[in-house]
């Protein structure tokens, strides 16, 4: 059995049905009898949510006086925010044949999101005003979806002069990260955050001393040692977190750290909390379920970096994201042609479809006793919606209504074939999920139904 597989043992081998596509909308719409969360405010309790125009115009425990065209009878169900997933790659424009925002919108829409932030290493580098335009372009056409950007920190991503941080930021992008590539020249790094504090824009950074990865493809540890696996050391986070929160101090730039992986990383980021520094952090969701012991046999569906880590990393940041360290969990999707895990594994390439396990696998946390409902919501809307700085991940009156109606009791086994997304590389191929969404609405109009 591969050993990110639960218990086979289930009531249904259920996998989602095709995103709907809308004909003609209703105008208004009610969704009654839910266990509405609402991290915003803080409720938690069964009530009605109406939807006038794409936007909640009710919230109440007793039913609207109200008329409504469509009613949704939402009895035993849980309705939340649309998820906010802070980092997802849709590999377009430049690497189509991996996967395009027309392949992986309907997965977002079946795993309950309606709001993506895309990293700036897409091809052209998103350093300018011109190449953002052109991906906003691509996602207005596709639709369905409100999908940000972030822009290049440095031109090409080469961390050696600063983007155009200003047009930038005028160009509606949400943030500036530096994607998977380092700056290598410290003085670079602190001129960034000088410029980012000054336009108040929000830094991502993937922390992660290019120097101590050395190129590394697994944790350093007992498995890769096994194996004769090149390896990445903790101390990789920890070195470049412990400079870049230093710089922070320097300069009170914002700046959010991308995919936390370690024990001591999630130390450092709450040690920098505590002392009112402007710091925020998020977690993929396969750091919070898998571990080092699971690349064992060379699996390359489980090659991802940062790299998976023992379990005490693994509890330490499952404990993180309970306190509300780690403020965000998001999905790292990075979908793959089918080529991309058939090489050995140093050589196959890193990362993994998962638009479509995210929420799943956060409600795995709920069921566990890590989270409880309401937490869990604010993990998957409201924070990440704070971190982008965008208008999301609420139930209040007058906000669009992007919305996930989940069956949190729904036992089914994800298949990696029946994937939307056009890479099925998954570790979780199998896995007894329990949990999913039942209608995704973008704007009030569903763009998904189970």
């Amino acid at each position: 059995m591969n050993p990110s597989q639960r218990n086979k043992a289930v009531s249904s081998d259920w996998s989602p049905a095709r995103a709907a596509a809308p004909t003609t909308p209703a105008r208004s719409l009610l969704i009654r009898g839910a266990r509405v969360l609402d991290p915003a405010s803080g409720f938690d309790g069964i009530g009605h949510v109406g939807v006038r125009d794409g936007v909640i115009d009710s919230v109440s425990m007793a039913q609207p006086k109200g008329r409504y065209e469509q009613t949704i009878d939402a009895k035993g169900l849980w309705l939340m925010p649309g998820l906010v997933d802070l980092c997802a790659r849709f590999r377009e424009p430049g690497q189509t044949h991996k996967a395009s925002f027309a392949s992986e919108i309907p997965a977002a829409q079946a795993g309950g999101i309606t709001t993506v932030i895309l990293p700036p290493d897409s091809q052209p580098v998103i350093d300018s005003p011109a190449a953002l335009l052109r991906v906003q372009r691509i996602a207005a056409q596709a639709g369905g979806l409100d999908a940000r950007v972030l822009g290049a920190l440095t031109k090409g991503l080469g961390g050696e002069a600063l983007s155009e941080l200003s047009a930038l930021q005028a160009g509606g992008a949400v943030g500036a990260s530096q994607a998977l590539a380092p700056i290598r020249d410290v003085l670079v790094a602190r001129r960034a955050l000088d410029y980012a504090r000054g336009l108040g824009i929000t830094v991502h950074v993937f922390a992660q001393n290019a120097g101590l990865a050395a190129g590394g493809c697994a944790h350093e540890g007992a498995v890769a040692t096994r194996l004769g696996l090149s390896s990445i050391p903790a101390t990789a986070e920890v070195a470049d977190l412990r400079f870049w929160i230093s710089l922070v101090e320097d300069t009170g730039a914002r700046v959010h750290f991308n995919r936390l992986s370690t024990a001591r990383g999630a130390e450092l980021i709450e040690s920098a909390q505590q002392r009112g520094l402007p710091v925020t952090a998020d977690v993929a969701a396969h750091q919070l379920f898998l571990t080092d012991v699971d690349v064992d046999g060379f699996n390359a569906l489980c090659h991802v970096i940062p790299p998976l880590r023992d379990a005490s990393d693994r509890d330490a940041l499952r404990a993180a994201v309970a306190s509300g360290v780690i403020g965000a969990i998001c999905s790292d999707h990075q979908p793959h042609d089918a080529d991309a895990k058939i090489n050995p594994f140093p050589m196959t390439e890193p990362g993994i479809s998962a638009l479509e396990t995210l929420l799943p696998l956060t409600l795995e946390l709920v069921h566990d006793g890590v989270l409880d409902p309401l937490a869990a919501a604010a993990r998957l809307s409201l924070g990440p919606a704070r971190i982008a700085g965008l208008d999301a991940g609420t139930l209040s009156i007058g906000a669009n209504a992007d919305l996930v109606l989940i069956d949190p009791q729904r036992d089914w086994t994800l298949h990696a074939d029946h994937l939307r997304s056009a890479g099925r590389h998954t570790p979780f191929d199998g896995r007894v999920m329990r949990g999913a969404a039942v209608t995704t609405l973008f704007r009030g109009v569903p763009v998904y139904t189970a």
